[in-house]
């Protein structure tokens, strides 16, 4: 008889994974899973897997892999929904959760109304703006300063010249600002566009790529090609470096509401401490047993 993985499917903006626990559950090869979970007519269908393991360092500890397989260093969108399943499954007995990442620990605060979580609010952290750190490989690309931040810089990709803005939050991202007049964010051919962003010699390890429109000084609409995925209807650091970028830019404050294709994150880059915090849903969706 073939043998049985329990699991929840969880998502936070239409940014959907499938979530195992890792102190019941044991997942000898996650790489593999991930592709066959992923995939939405022959698997479960999500945008990756997430590992909930014990942790020396924190409450608990989140893997994540893409559905190429790829391990990721941080989702924001399922650091939340980690913490909602450890605070409702009984592996932790707090509000606030701490999260071991492999961008680092991760602070959640899940908020409440009537004992039922509505929502939570993440300390990303301080953005890198680094080059070297985001990682960016200057000499394939013209060369420059190795400590300024990358903001609105000319890229060569699909075929023409963008302008970018890049940071990290845990894991590489470059923004680019649409211009009023010029592309239209929903006709934008992601899946022709986004793999040049993503495999461009730039990013020595591949890119996350937002494309953006700002809508007001406190709103902005976003589109994100993630790397080892694919479009996605939302991409919680990718709200958060691009919040960072807007702010660079000059085109926002420093709280913004970002709308992606699954809903809206909050985000704030704090002008106190200069972390990064992200609002929004982590909800579940279903338990179920997968067939091995």
């Amino acid at each position: 008889m073939a043998g049985t993985l329990a699991f929840t499917k969880m998502q936070g903006c239409g940014n959907d994974y499938v979530y195992v626990n890792g102190f019941t559950e044991k997942v000898d090869n996650p790489s593999a899973l991930a592709g066959r979970v992923s995939d939405r007519h022959f698997g479960i269908g999500s945008d990756g897997l997430v590992l909930i393991l014990p942790s020396d360092a924190a409450d608990v500890r989140m893997r994540m892999f893409n559905p190429d397989g790829s391990e990721a260093q941080m989702c924001g969108n399922a650091v939340r929904c980690v913490a909602r399943y450890a605070y409702e499954r009984g592996l932790v007995q707090k509000t606030e959760v701490a999260v071991e990442t492999r961008a680092g620990l991760r602070l959640v605060r899940l908020h409440l109304d009537a004992g039922i979580v509505t929502g939570a609010t993440v300390d990303m952290g301080l953005p890198e703006l680094e080059p070297a750190k985001i990682p960016l490989n200057l000499s394939l690309c013209g060369g420059g300063d190795l400590k300024a931040p990358y903001v609105d810089r000319p890229l060569d990709a699909c075929g023409r010249i963008w302008r970018v803005t890049c940071a990290s939050m845990g894991n590489p991202h470059a923004v680019v600002f649409l211009t009023e007049g010029g592309d239209r964010l929903e006709k934008l051919d992601l899946p022709a566009i986004g793999p040049s962003f993503e495999h461009h010699p730039l990013f020595p390890e591949r890119t996350n790529t937002e494309f953006v429109y700002v809508a007001s000084r406190s709103t902005v609409d976003m589109r994100v090609w993630e790397r080892g995925t694919g479009e996605t209807l939302a991409c919680g650091t990718g709200a958060c470096a691009t919040a960072v970028a807007c702010v660079l830019n000059g085109f926002t404050e420093r709280l913004v509401d970002v709308r992606l294709k699954g809903g809206t994150l909050r985000i704030e880059w704090s002008a106190e401490n200069g972390h990064v915090f992200m609002t929004g849903p982590c909800e579940p969706v279903f338990d179920g047993v997968l067939l091995l």
